[in-house]
């Protein structure tokens, strides 16, 4: 990992100190009766798999959450030795990584509770799994009183396995009307009944767990929340930690007339100035942009002209006197008194911030601050 941005002067910036504080927050408003897992899946969310989930351990977080196994044998091998959950579905080959390396794996019917059966057997290895509620969501899960009956039969046919977990997941936490969630969790408590006592229970998610305390149950999942990008909850003082920023590399004047890039989708209306940018969709920033969203130049918002390319981007500084190639651009953060939001770029793009912030691609060098332990 670069200390440093590219050649170009394009660089994702993670703020670990914005993780930290939001981690202690989210702690705080839980509650010490209720733990916490960090859900670090897809790279923490485009900041970091093993800084972040060290960062969150130290900062209130018992648990971590990822999408596949390799995630967790990431973790393992960077020394990490939480507790951690795969949330995706098991399959022949994560079954050997998740019992080689200790992971907690999600099981929704009794095909998972026999793959992990057949790799813990080869180890002698006793496999954790979280048994996956299915109560509106409709993506995977055990969705009636028959398919976790059939969980547990198979279980007992399987020494090796052992249920430590149960888990749901909100399928609109988010809606001001709540009504949809609560027969969601009526539904978790039914189907979770049967199950063995002393499990660790969890349902809410980063929304659901800051807007149902009736929801925390044993433990809470905090993903977008922990990165700060979550909306609705200003009171909590949730601070963003991803920055992405490049150059100019280029200023030209431009006459009344005058097109700019592919397919001349952009003609001036007069005279101005235009800055090119060292970033494009190759980058990960979203094409879907194009004509729509600003960037920050000087402290000044500047509009995007024409069609986002693979590795250039082009907008107006008409407005901004003194523009030259090196000047920095911010297309998520602030810069003076003005700020881009990962929720605002979402917009202009049609998406929602959680792509937005996995979307920078593996050449976009990553500078953490305060530089993690191990990665100077």
């Amino acid at each position: 990992m670069t200390n440093y941005p590219d050649s170009r002067g394009t660089c994702v910036r993670v703020d670990l100190s914005a993780i930290a504080h939001n981690a202690r927050t989210l702690k705080k408003t839980v509650g010490e009766k209720v733990r916490m897992m960090a859900v670090v899946k897809a790279n923490a969310y485009g900041h970091g798999l093993v800084p972040v989930a060290k960062t969150a351990l130290e900062n209130g977080a018992s648990f971590l959450g990822v999408a596949v196994p390799e995630e967790g044998r990431s973790l393992r091998q960077a020394g990490v030795d939480a507790p951690i959950l795969v949330l995706g579905n098991v399959t022949p080959e994560g079954a050997e990584i998740s019992v080689s390396e200790g992971l907690a794996q999600t099981v929704c019917d009794p095909r998972g509770v026999e793959l992990l059966q057949a790799a813990s057997r080869k180890t002698g290895r006793i496999a954790e799994i979280h048994l996956k509620i299915d109560t509106g969501m409709n993506r995977i899960g055990a969705r009636t009183e028959e398919d976790v009956q059939a969980v547990l039969e198979a279980l007992e046919k399987a020494p090796y396995v052992k249920l430590t977990g149960a888990f749901t997941h909100f399928a609109d936490a988010d809606n001001p009307d709540d009504s949809f969630s609560k027969a969601q969790f009526a539904r978790f408590q039914r189907l979770t009944a049967p199950l063995p006592e002393g499990l660790l229970l969890h349902a809410a998610a980063s929304d659901a767990s800051l807007r149902f305390p009736w929801a925390r149950l044993d433990m809470v999942r905090e993903g977008i929340a922990l990165y700060g990008c979550i909306q609705g909850h200003k009171e909590l003082d949730l601070r963003p930690a991803l920055r992405l920023e490049t150059r100019v590399v280029y200023v030209k004047d431009i006459r009344e007339g005058d097109t700019v890039g592919y397919g001349r989708a952009f003609a001036a209306p007069a005279s101005m100035r235009v800055a090119t940018l060292a970033i494009g969709y190759g980058d990960g920033y979203p094409r879907a942009c194009s004509g729509k969203a600003y960037v920050l130049i000087h402290g000044t918002e500047c509009p995007l002209l024409g069609r986002v390319c693979m590795d250039q981007i082009m907008v107006d500084v008409s407005r901004v006197p003194g523009v030259e190639p090196g000047d920095e651009a911010v297309l998520i953060g602030s810069q003076g008194a003005c700020a881009i939001t990962a929720t605002r770029l979402a917009d202009w793009a049609g998406t929602i911030s959680y792509e937005i912030l996995c979307a920078p691609h593996a050449r976009v060098p990553v500078i953490y601050d305060p530089q993690p332990e191990g990665m100077e």
